[in-house]
């Protein structure tokens, strides 16, 4: 059975000033900081937010791994709180996997979409792979966790894979916005936020079958696992819950609310399902994590509800914080580092 992790947290309520004054100062969505990567034209509402929440870094050096197998821990309870620095830089020993944009056709919002996706170094035609589905937060695309020079996606799913800390698998990061109309724009009223809630649709009816007709991936629940950071760590619990059949594993990276009715520092939630509806029915999935930043100011108190919620509907899951972290690229990498180390095994 899986251990379950309790600790105590400070969060407190959000209130709207100080969110409106802080927000130049946190990472919404982990939309890309690299100026030359091309986006849609429905990020440019994030562009303000971006500029100040990029993640600093030091430059890329080569990291001392050593090349050989190293040993996932053999709980959650023994990961290290943070993702560590080496697992982040590019390696000597482990060769990169690729990143592709791609397109395919959505017939839930009639029109082409795109997403990009994380191919490991030993991709080839004569095996095939798990695959993972992650999610974007609110204001991003198909590019924002790619595109992010200082969260390292390709560094750590590379070197993750290569090292034998987790499954060499398939990663897709689509463009979690299903709207029909190629000029909507994601914001905080209900209008705005119902396309992302639409993805449900986009996801299972269009690009998972896409993905598995011209990608090498193993198919079945057990090989599919979905996860997200914000918005997406939300739509990912909210997903996992009504298509239990399709994912076998599941990651709330501070996940944002409007799963069930609430009311944030943004706006009027009224929910997906009711509070008694948070649960899952069979086949249950082998992994649900929640986690979240002890110092996160934009969904605040939100990821622990949610916690409190799964132990009050009975729900066996893993909760944990991340020390220090807010809503930033720390906060995706330690969720992350968690979360691979334990699906498709």
């Amino acid at each position: 059975m899986l251990k379950k992790s309790i600790r105590k947290t400070s969060f407190t309520h959000a209130i709207l000033p100080v969110i409106l004054t802080s927000f130049m100062a946190i990472n919404l969505t982990g939309c890309p900081s690299n100026k030359d990567t091309q986006k849609p034209a429905e990020t440019q509402l994030a562009e303000a937010f971006e500029k100040s929440a990029e993640t600093k870094t030091e430059p890329q050096k080569k990291a001392e791994i050593k090349k050989t197998t190293l040993t996932p821990a053999k709980s959650l309870d023994e990961v290290p709180n943070r993702c560590p620095s080496d697992i982040l830089q590019v390696s000597r020993e482990y060769k990169s996997g690729q990143i592709r944009h791609d397109t395919y056709f959505s017939t839930t919002c009639n029109r082409n979409r795109g997403f990009n996706i994380f191919l490991p170094a030993s991709y080839n035609d004569e095996r095939e792979y798990p695959v993972l589905y992650f999610l974007h937060g609110i204001f991003g695309n198909e590019y924002s966790l790619t595109g992010d020079q200082g969260l390292r996606i390709r560094e750590l799913l590379s070197n993750m894979g290569g090292s034998g800390l987790s499954e060499e698998m398939i990663v897709v990061f689509p463009n979690m916005y299903a709207s029909s109309d190629p000029n909507a724009k994601p914001g905080f009223d209900e209008a705005s936020v119902a396309p992302y809630d639409n993805f449900i649709n986009d996801l299972t009816t269009d690009l998972m079958p896409f993905i598995e007709n011209k990608y090498r991936v193993k198919t079945g629940r057990e090989n599919t696992a979905i996860g997200g950071f914000s918005m997406g760590g939300r739509e990912s619990l909210y997903i996992s819950i009504k298509r239990s059949d399709l994912f076998n594993y599941v990651g709330a990276i501070a996940p944002a609310p409007g799963v069930v009715p609430a009311r944030d520092w943004a706006m009027e939630h009224k929910g997906q399902m009711t509070e008694e509806e948070f649960k899952y029915s069979a086949p249950l999935p082998k992994l649900v994590m929640i986690c979240c930043g002890t110092n996160d100011g934009t969904v605040g108190h939100f990821p622990l509800e949610y916690h409190k919620l799964f132990e009050k509907n009975g729900v066996e899951h893993y909760w944990y914080e991340i020390t220090g972290a807010n809503h930033d690229n720390t906060a995706i990498q330690s969720g992350l580092y968690h979360f691979l180390q334990f699906v498709f095994r």
